[in-house]
């Protein structure tokens, strides 16, 4: 089952660049007996097996971040770019979809794999393009959440790219430069957060800020500085909240300081998105989990993922499951075990069995 992962993980396919990935898998799952796979509209590779009235989808995603992992098997473990984040979860989705594919004939369902474009971008342009297409009674997203994890909540988020730009003054002039400015800015923000996180002891219900990037300069004429930041949001506290108190910020330096204007834009607002414990879904991966002798464990992720984007949209019954630690998404030493992937296509094939009936 790995040899799948692999070949799959040595094809490149940064956010935009997953056109060779999504030949590969396709051709994979039509080997695989899937009755049409496709790629769609936005790029997205899309498996099908039967033609019933009732869908499931299982939503991966096929790109990855930038940064070379070698491809190699160390210590019973496949390393490489992709292997936890998100194409382990995506091939077991492959493989596991094949095992069911008679059953899913007989019974009254559509059984729908995507791996989907640019999940690691703000802009979510392949699950955004299948929210307005399917409409599934069950989603499970390719994440990683450990073969005995079941994650049923993700945080929201908001990124904030900010800008101000001055005449050059003298460094005597009592007034904050550019630079200063902007700092202020995220100093408000961290400021905001600590206050609404005062009381919240989980990091699943705090507000989390990170500074992704600050940089000046001037012409001799003009100074500048840019800045981009982002937020982690909790249910309750949502994009637009944020949004808000950016702008009154902006609005207040506007009306109380000579200052000029700090220019701001926003993107990749998600909304904070949590699944019930007790539906059929995660309580077939709970007894899935269970029958391979493990102990099944509820988690909820501080980041966003696609799960933030159909989630809201088909209101179905959803769950993110995965192999691998998601301690290792984005690091130079992205590996998943052998035994942990074999194990997660167990795992997804006994819950897919007990959902189709």
């Amino acid at each position: 089952m790995i040899e799948l992962l692999e070949q799959c993980v040595r094809i490149p396919s940064l956010s935009g660049q997953e056109r060779a990935v999504a030949e590969f898998l396709c051709a994979a799952m039509r080997e695989r007996g899937f009755d049409r796979a496709f790629i769609d509209e936005a790029g997205n590779a899309v498996g099908v097996i039967g033609n019933g009235a009732r869908q499931m989808v299982l939503l991966g995603h096929m790109d990855t971040v930038g940064g070379e992992v070698p491809v190699r098997y160390e210590n019973g473990a496949l390393y490489g770019r992709g292997t936890v984040d998100a194409k382990g979860a995506l091939c077991a989705f492959v493989l596991a979809a094949a095992q069911v594919a008679p059953l899913v004939r007989q019974r009254d369902w559509t059984l729908i794999v995507i791996g989907a474009v640019e999940e690691e971008t703000a802009s979510s342009k392949g699950a955004r393009f299948v929210a307005a297409q399917y409409q599934p009674h069950y989603c499970v997203i390719g994440e990683p959440s450990g073969v005995e994890g079941i994650t049923l909540g993700y945080k929201g988020r908001l990124v904030v790219h900010a800008r101000a730009e001055h005449p050059m003054r003298h460094t005597a002039v009592p007034l904050p430069n550019a630079s200063e400015q902007l700092v202020a800015l995220w100093n408000h923000v961290v400021a905001l957060a600590q206050t609404w996180n005062r009381d919240k002891p989980k990091a699943f219900e705090q507000i989390l800020p990170s500074l992704r990037r600050i940089c000046s300069g001037s012409d001799g004429l003009r100074e500048w500085c840019e800045m981009t930041f982002a937020a982690r949001l909790p249910l309750g506290f949502g994009p637009e909240a944020l949004r808000g108190a950016v702008e009154a910020w902006c609005g207040a330096q506007r009306d109380q300081t000579s200052l000029p204007v700090v220019h701001v834009r926003f993107e990749g607002a998600e909304q904070a998105w949590v699944a019930p414990k007790d539906s059929p879904l995660a309580r077939a991966f709970v007894d899935a989990i269970r029958a391979e002798g493990m102990r099944p464990a509820f988690k909820y992720k501080t980041g966003t993922a696609d799960f933030n984007v159909v989630g809201p949209v088909w209101r179905c019954p959803i769950v993110a499951y995965g192999p691998g630690d998601s301690a290792l998404d984005h690091t130079p030493d992205e590996h998943v075990p052998i035994d942990e992937f074999e194990k997660a296509v167990k795992v997804l094939a006994r819950a897919l069995r007990a959902l189709l009936v």
